[in-house]
Formats: structure tokens, sequence, C-alpha cells
């Protein structure tokens, strides 16, 4: 990652408004991310949904697991569009093997019970760190900055709930019959429909959000690469000398 070609300004921020300035990438890049993400999102809400049999709860449960392999994609176009790269799927498929494949039991592991794991994601997946190695760059990343991590995955965590809550309640609002129906009453049916009506609808908010709260840890790890190694110095140095 060269820091000369960033889309964005490196400089020293503090880390609320490096998140900040992530949900603004997020903004700039919906096209990329719809391109390349939702279809993901898409086949993977499918699978998790031909686990209904088992359990009305279990797609859910599964979606919910799977959320840092999601981040993946998510991640490797946000990545490309700060060093003003567009995305295309056929893009993510080309590099399927490292972003999809690529530390796949740690992702499904460690990386889902870690709560500020969308600062320190670009350290596994986009400097290839694991084992010993990672465990100390993720301390270097938090070093002094893991309430910030954390601050920030519980406002989104809040968020998606309110999202995810939010959906029925839309519903019910639209209704012809009125406001008056209890907002989630029809969230206990047992009926198939309903059940996977439920789990669409949490993908849906996941869909809304995540690529928010990636956004987000994702500009709070380059803040601190800017701070730890930096970036902003050699970005103005390379503009400096620069060929004209």
């Amino acid at each position: 990652m060269r820091a000369d070609a960033t889309l964005v300004q490196l400089r020293p921020r503090p880390m609320y408004e490096a998140a900040d300035l992530g949900v603004r990438l997020v903004q700039a890049s919906v096209k990329p991310l719809l391109r390349c993400v939702l279809p993901v999102l898409l086949v993977l809400t499918l699978l998790c949904l031909a686990l209904q049999p088992l359990a009305w709860w279990a797609p859910s449960l599964a979606l919910w697991w799977a959320k840092p392999w999601l981040d993946r994609s998510l991640l490797f176009v946000l990545a490309r569009a700060v060093f003003r790269q567009d995305s295309r799927f056929a893009d993510l498929w080309a590099a399927q093997r490292s972003v999809w494949w690529r530390h796949l039991l740690p992702t499904f592991t460690k990386q889902r019970l870690l709560p500020w794991r969308s600062v320190t994601q670009a350290a596994q997946q986009l400097e290839d760190f694991s084992g010993k190695a990672l465990r100390k760059r993720r301390g270097v990343l938090l070093r002094g900055h893991h309430g910030a991590g954390m601050a920030m995955c519980a406002a989104f965590v809040h968020l998606e709930m309110a999202v995810a809550f939010g959906l029925p309640s839309l519903l019910m609002w639209l209704n012809p019959g009125g406001p008056s129906l209890a907002p989630f009453s029809w969230m206990g049916g047992d009926s198939p429909l309903t059940q996977a009506t439920s789990t669409l609808l949490f993908a849906a908010a996941i869909a809304l959000i995540e690529p928010f709260y990636v956004g987000a840890g994702f500009a709070m790890y380059l803040n601190r690469r800017v701070e730890i190694e930096a970036w902003d110095v050699e970005q103005a140095m390379r503009h400096a000398f620069a060929p004209r």
C-alpha cells in the first residue's frame, strides 16, 4: 500500500474522527460495494436459510456468526477504494483465494469474538499476519485504543439492532389494517415463510450497517498506521519530490 496514492488525506486524527472518515469512505464507495458484496451476502443468506429445518433461530445465528467472513469482502472493496482502485465482482472473484479462503478458521472463531475486529482485520487480511506475529501486530495497533475500538463496535451493534427491529415495525406501519397490530407478534409464528422473513430482515440490516462498521474500523486502522509509521509525512514527502 502506497501512502502517496490514497484517496483520503492521511494525517493524525482522533480515533472517532477517523471512524467518521470511514463512514464517508463507504458513502463514496456505494456502487463497488453493491456490485461486489451484495451477491456474496445473497448467497450467504440463502445458505443460512438452508439451516431452517434444524431450528427457527439457526439461519439468523449462522448469518450473525458469518459476519467476519463477509467483512473480508467489504474490506477488499474499501481497501481498493481508498487507494483509488475501482472494484467489480470479477476482481473479488479473482482474489477469492486470499479474500474468502485464507485464514478461514480464525475468521470463524477468534475474529467472531473480538469486539475490535474491524480495527485489526486489515493486519490479517492485507498485511497477512498470522499466529504470534498477528497478536503482536494487534497489540501495537490497539495500544491505548482498546476503548475506542470497543465503543465503535458497541455503537454499530446498537445501530444494527435498531434497524433489525425497526424494519418489522415499518412493515407494521405499512399494514393496510393500521398500526394497531403488535409490531413483533408475527415473529413468533411457526410458518416457514415467517421464519424466513425474519432472517431476510436481519440480512437487510446487515447490508445497511455492516459496510459502515468495516469502513469505520478500516479508517481507524489507517489512522494508527499514520501515528505509528508517519504515513502522512511520507505522503507529503512523495508529493514534494514528485517529478513535475
